[in-house]
């Protein structure tokens, strides 16, 4: 892929990493964003700007960091943009439907570009430093050539099958198991905190012993600390993620009675104007639950 042009659409807190960490592997990198601020800042660091999506479809291969499913659909499932668009490959990084992850595998098929699912694991100071974990699934043909890609942007890439619907079910249910931890956290200090025991002091045990790993150390400080701000993932997107997993469990009848339970404290937290925290905010929840102070 040496000397190829990258089209990247999405400069948000995540995409912006991203796109530095192609930058800085020596790759041409065109951007679009629809707020202009993240693209000036780019183009400083060598970026070309794009003032359209067919200009960035004009690139050899095109890759998306959008928020949700709204957004993809609405800016890159166009089908007159992909009826004119010059690229050969997509690789969208968002975190998405299974369902949506199918209706584009098949528009970018019926339009003849190749189509990758590869969202990502990370918060965006690991994706300016280019060391997330890429969860992907796509035609091995079409993972081979982006993996110079995923090498720029990652410090390891997963493989989860040939359909792109497979990775984006690894990232929802990854995305799931981190809300289950992040509520047990909340409730395991809501217990320890109305017997007397410092939530820190239950943290840095746990984190120690049973639970080391940056998911317990991490959340576990920002849940016992009540350190919610400034937001790495903010909560509405975390109560998307578990959306996304009872939307996929009802699609093949799985149950996930915890995704009903965490879903519920998600929306406690917005109707509480906690919109714009980190999703570990859905840890005061727990606490209101418990009747412990704010």
């Amino acid at each position: 892929m040496a000397g190829a042009t990258i089209g990247f659409v999405g400069l948000g807190s995540m995409g912006r990493g991203m796109a530095g960490s192609l930058l800085r592997a020596g790759h041409a990198v065109r951007v679009w964003n629809r707020s202009p601020e993240p693209v000036a800042a780019l183009v400083a660091e060598g970026a070309e700007a794009a003032g359209t999506l067919a200009e960035v479809y004009a690139a050899d291969t095109v890759v998306s960091m959008l928020a949700n499913d709204e957004a993809v659909e609405r800016l890159l499932l166009d089908p007159a943009l992909l009826a004119g668009a010059a690229t050969t490959l997509h690789v969208n990084m968002a975190s998405i439907s299974v369902g949506l992850a199918e209706r584009a595998e098949a528009l970018h098929a019926e339009h003849g570009i190749g189509y990758l699912a590869a969202p990502v694991l990370g918060r965006p100071p690991v994706a300016a430093a280019g060391r997330l974990n890429i969860l992907t699934a796509g035609a091995p043909e079409l993972l081979a050539r982006a993996e110079p890609l995923f090498a720029a942007m990652g410090e390891r890439t997963w493989h989860f099958g040939a359909s792109p619907r497979q990775a984006n079910t690894a990232k929802i249910s990854t995305n799931f198991l981190l809300a289950c931890a992040i509520e047990s956290m909340a409730e395991a200090c809501s217990l320890a905190e109305a017997h007397g025991v410092r939530p820190t002091d239950l943290v840095e045990m746990f984190a120690g012993t049973l639970f080391p790993g940056p998911v317990y150390s991490g959340y576990g400080a920002m849940v016992a600390e009540r350190r919610y701000e400034p937001a790495g993932f903010r909560l509405p997107l975390g109560l998307k993620d578990v959306g996304l997993a009872l939307e996929a469990g009802a699609a093949r009848n799985v149950p996930l009675p915890f995704a009903g339970i965490l879903r519920d404290a998600f929306l406690d937290a917005l109707a509480h104007g906690d919109a714009d925290k980190d999703w570990a905010a859905v840890a005061a929840v727990a606490r209101r639950r418990a009747g412990l102070p704010e």
